[in-house]
């Protein structure tokens, strides 16, 4: 996989859910903060997000925001709207609003919202240094991959028709990835921009070091070899990755290894440790273990059996977020 890929598979955990949201007249809705992070879509109308911090965000047709971080949040009508806190059911869910009856006016304004659950507990930095709200303002000729993966979710959601379950939560993955993508992609070519991961994953040399060691994270790299890959000396390109992404490369790469082999180790393929350390660049399941434990305190054994953790990408049922609103 690429690194955004990666990150986002890292964190990703349980299904993603998502749903039209129809509202009539003065509106708000109060979100409490959640494990997950959320988007809003306005197909229709217009609306105010107001974040947990910061300024009130105007939101008109096809403007996009994504709140990474599942802090508490609003989206009302207007600024003086009451807003009405939406809690979970008996069952400890956030309940679906009922569809409009058929013969229903058309709404004043028409939102796709959709969440995702996320284990934090190894948050990728690509991800952790994005802003409290990203938004992505409608714009002519901007964004069209963007806009027809809403276009074709909003569709699904509509017509339910055979298969949409399937369809669904693969367009979700996919509008995720839009969103972080052309977030970076405005970030990088912004001239007050000096570092992060909006410019590590547009520079060149950092770019190609990062490409090959989540492509390969069990090669034995140096230092040397990854800065060669973007046509540095060993010196130069250490400088600046770190500069970049915030620690050396031969730390990154441990990090990422020991993140991955934490994903295996709770992954439905159940694989055995040996094929953890093997596809994490150990030679031996102890030197493993002892790199394993070094940074998550316990044995690989005892991280896989603790309860409390999501399996990557197992089915956990609806999460808690503002698609339910």
């Amino acid at each position: 996989m690429d690194v955004l890929s990666d990150a986002v598979t890292a964190m990703r955990t349980g299904r993603p859910h998502s749903g039209l949201r129809y509202k009539y007249g003065p509106w708000g809705t109060r979100f409490q903060a959640t494990d997950g992070a959320g988007f809003h879509v306005v197909l229709r109308g217009s609306a105010w997000l107001l974040p947990a911090q910061g300024e009130p965000v105007a939101l008109g047709p096809g403007d996009v925001v994504f709140l990474a971080h599942g802090r508490g949040h609003a989206l009302a009508s207007g600024l003086e709207a009451p807003l009405e806190d939406f809690g979970l059911d008996a069952e400890g869910r956030w309940p679906d609003p009922p569809p409009p009856p058929p013969d229903a006016p058309e709404p004043d304004t028409l939102m796709l919202c959709g969440a995702y659950l996320l284990d934090r507990s190894r948050a990728h930095p690509l991800l952790t240094e994005l802003p409290e709200v990203v938004h992505l303002p409608a714009r002519v000729g901007v964004h069209g991959s963007l806009r027809a993966a809403v276009e074709l979710l909003g569709q699904e959601l509509t017509e339910c028709r055979p298969g949409s379950d399937t369809v669904v939560a693969s367009l979700l993955d996919t509008l995720l990835l839009y969103i972080l993508r052309a977030w970076w992609e405005r970030e990088a070519h912004d001239t007050a921009h000096r570092g992060g991961w909006a410019a590590a994953l547009t520079d060149p040399a950092v770019s190609a070091a990062l490409h090959a060691l989540h492509a390969d994270p069990g090669r034995p790299w140096t230092v040397e070899e990854l800065g060669a890959r973007g046509g540095l000396s060993r010196a130069a390109f250490a400088r600046r990755f770190t500069t970049l992404v915030g620690r050396p490369p031969l730390a990154y790469l441990t990090w990422w290894r020991m993140t991955t082999a934490g994903r295996l180790l709770r992954g439905e393929e159940g694989l055995p440790l040996r094929q953890v350390a093997r596809r994490t660049g150990y030679t031996s399941e102890f030197a493993f273990a002892k790199a394993f434990k070094r940074e998550y305190g316990v044995a690989p054994g005892q991280y896989r059996k603790q309860p409390g953790r999501h399996r990557s990408r197992a089915p956990q049922g609806r999460l808690a977020g503002p698609a339910d609103a």
